[in-house]
């Protein structure tokens, strides 16, 4: 039990390597298993996983604060909800207790947009699959992701076309205020004042700033990507519409 909570990594975690490929398969059965959840008419049942989903993700990045703090290693610099999926945590468990559909416009493009970088690029240092640190660390993006989905999937919600340019706008401005705060406190929430120390999608957008641009593009097409399936759903029932006239 004391090498799982260590704060000493051991073996490094290796980057698509069996473990890492594995934790994507299990979030992605998770994602997937929600158009079953969907076709059940058990109130009971979606309550029980909205709730627990939601109860996941606070006791989650609770004890998260807690094993930092155990070890002092918590710090303004480092552990602040800035980061995006930082702040989705939070904001997701509250989108999934309440149902809030605006919660929901941000978490599914930011929420999934994020989390699934952090996942195919963990930025979790030399700790390996036996510590406490890299499990909470997957829990907290895969919740993330699987909490939007849920919302999509399951309730029904959907996004109207104008949200990307909402949501792209507001995101801009958060990205200033973080670099200012990010100025202030000597910290790199959200990455933009230098790339992280791993191997990430940022190596290969060019120096700073121009990796900031770069990533605006990305993002901005993972809007779009992320849209998708929500215009051929509408496309396809317009086609049914119209056949059934």
């Amino acid at each position: 039990m004391i090498p799982f909570i260590a704060k000493d990594s051991g073996a490094p975690f290796v980057l698509f390597g069996f473990i890492h490929l594995a934790v994507l398969g299990i979030v992605g059965l998770f994602v997937f298993s929600l158009f079953f959840i969907r076709k059940s008419t058990n109130i009971k049942l979606r309550n029980l996983i909205r709730y627990g989903l939601a109860g996941l993700l606070i006791i989650n990045q609770l004890t998260r604060h807690i094993w930092l703090i155990y070890f002092d290693q918590w710090s303004i610099q480092w552990n602040l909800p800035l980061h995006l999926c930082s702040i989705f945590v939070w904001l997701s468990a509250y989108m999934l207790i309440t149902k809030s559909y605006t919660i929901f416009e941000f978490a599914y493009f930011l929420g999934i947009g994020g989390a699934s970088q952090a996942l195919l690029t963990p930025d979790v240092g030399t700790y390996s699959f036996q510590y406490f640190y890299l499990i909470q660390f997957f829990i907290t993006h895969g919740g993330v992701i699987t909490a939007s989905a849920y919302m999509a999937i399951v309730e029904g919600y959907y996004p109207p076309w104008a949200s990307i340019r909402k949501v792209f706008i507001w995101t801009n401005i958060y990205l200033v205020i973080v670099t200012v705060i990010n100025l202030v406190i000597n910290s790199n929430y959200l990455y933009t004042l230098r790339k992280p120390n791993v191997t990430t999608l940022l190596d290969y957008l060019g120096p700073w700033p121009w990796y900031i641009l770069s990533a605006e593009g990305i993002a901005l097409i993972m809007f779009l990507t992320l849209y998708l399936p929500f215009l051929l759903s509408a496309r396809n029932s317009s086609q049914a519409s119209a056949a059934d006239r």
